[in-house]
């Protein structure tokens, strides 16, 4: 009689089978991201597939929160998972139980990048700080890169057309491949020890497999320990590498790089122009500046100097003479009128006047004015002036008289 078996025999029994093989319990397998659904507990439930099959997936988050996966899955993303194929009795079917997530291919390089990134970040290699300024006028161009191919015509041509005088040393590297990083090193590290005042290192542009070169940590150190300003030219404009953060300056292209290095000849030539006029034009604006302010201290000069103050003094004397003579004048001219007042008073007074107008004058031999009879006596000399000479007298006698005011 044939043997009859539950479901959950029958599972169980598969099961069984899978934990027994060794393959099975360590493996990897490679796929496509599909149906990825991050639950809500921590886990995470998608579908591995490739162009032939697919098969569920799960990872546990006490395995994520080992370290297990390092990236954000997303849909479509090529990926490597290392596990366990078991059964999940209940549902009777099989999934691959993961133990650790990579990305496979570009992105386990993306990873790898972004690793690399945050520990250079974190070690302050990309920092403002250390960056060397670009010199603005350059005698000679130092070049890291493949002796042939468009990244360094460009270079070359761009260099060459804006300044037909610049020297250009080229130290032909090898920028693809496992040899890449080593010669890129040392091209750097040998123009370091040239006349070089500018390095540009690049390529032209390529898969992340291609550019992988500016990526290794040993490029990026020598670039960040090289004396001389690198201009990093790697790839086209929206390729970005390690050496592009690390560089003093990022071009998008190699032909943008030899524009930031190299000056252009003809527009330096002008700019000498203009600033020799420039320059003119402040030194005449400086000399009339300085003639004004040598004739204002010239003239203070001649104020202050001895000569200048003898001949203000001299001057003010001059004045206070002539302020002086005009006083006198007028105090002189004042006095003369009160003189002419008094003297036409005193004409009025005048003895001489009065004999004039034939009055005299009676004087004793003392020379005393006789004004009455009392005064003398019979026999006394006396002298009479009158207007025009003097008469001698003699007292012979005397009698009184009473004279009346004719107004009376």
């Amino acid at each position: 009689m044939r043997s009859e078996y539950t479901v959950t025999q029958v599972n169980a029994y598969i099961r069984n089978m899978f934990t027994q093989d060794f393959l099975l319990k360590s493996l990897t397998v490679k796929g496509e991201v599909s149906n990825c659904k991050y639950h809500s507990s921590g886990h995470i439930y998608f579908t591995l597939k490739d162009s032939g099959g697919a098969i569920a997936c799960v990872m546990f988050r006490s395995d994520r929160e080992r370290g297990g996966l390092k990236f954000q899955m997303k849909e479509g993303q090529q990926v490597k998972i290392t596990g366990t194929i078991d059964v999940y009795e209940r549902d009777g079917k099989y999934q691959l139980y993961a133990k650790k997530i990579e990305q496979d291919g570009e992105g386990a390089l993306f990873e790898k990048f972004e690793q690399l990134k945050k520990k250079l970040s974190d070690a302050g290699m990309f920092s403002e700080f250390y960056k060397q300024p670009i010199p603005s006028y350059i005698k000679t161009l130092g070049v890291v890169t493949a002796p042939t191919g468009a990244a360094v015509r460009d270079i070359i041509n761009v260099a060459t057309r804006r300044n037909p005088h610049i020297q250009i040393i080229l130290y032909p590297a090898i920028v693809q491949g496992d040899q890449a990083a080593e010669s890129i090193v040392r091209g750097i590290e040998t123009l370091a020890h040239t006349e070089a005042d500018v390095i540009i290192v690049g390529r032209g542009g390529g898969s992340i497999e291609d550019l992988w070169a500016f990526n290794e940590e040993i490029v990026a150190q020598a670039i960040f320990d090289c004396p001389v300003p690198i201009i990093s030219a790697v790839g086209h404009e929206t390729d970005t590498t390690i050496a592009d953060f690390v560089a003093d300056k990022r071009a998008a292209t190699p032909s943008q790089a030899a524009e930031f290095a190299v000056f252009e000849y003809n527009r330096f030539l002008q700019d000498l122009q203009d600033y020799a006029g420039t320059l003119k034009a402040g030194i005449d604006r400086n000399i009339g500046r300085y003639k004004l302010e040598e004739k204002r201290y010239t003239e203070s000069l001649r104020h202050l100097s001895p000569m200048g103050r003898i001949r203000d003094r001299l001057l003010r004397t001059d004045q206070y003479r002539e302020l002086l003579q005009n006083l006198m004048d007028r105090k002189v001219s004042k006095d003369r009128h009160r003189l002419e007042i008094s003297i036409e008073k005193l004409k009025g007074l005048s003895p001489l006047d009065r004999l004039k107008a034939g009055y005299s004058y009676v004087s004793d031999d003392k020379g005393q004015n006789i004004r009455s009879i009392a005064g003398v006596k019979e026999g006394d000399e006396l002298t009479v002036y009158v207007s025009d000479g003097q008469i001698r007298a003699s007292v012979t006698g005397t009698s009184s008289t009473e004279f009346t005011d004719p107004e009376d």
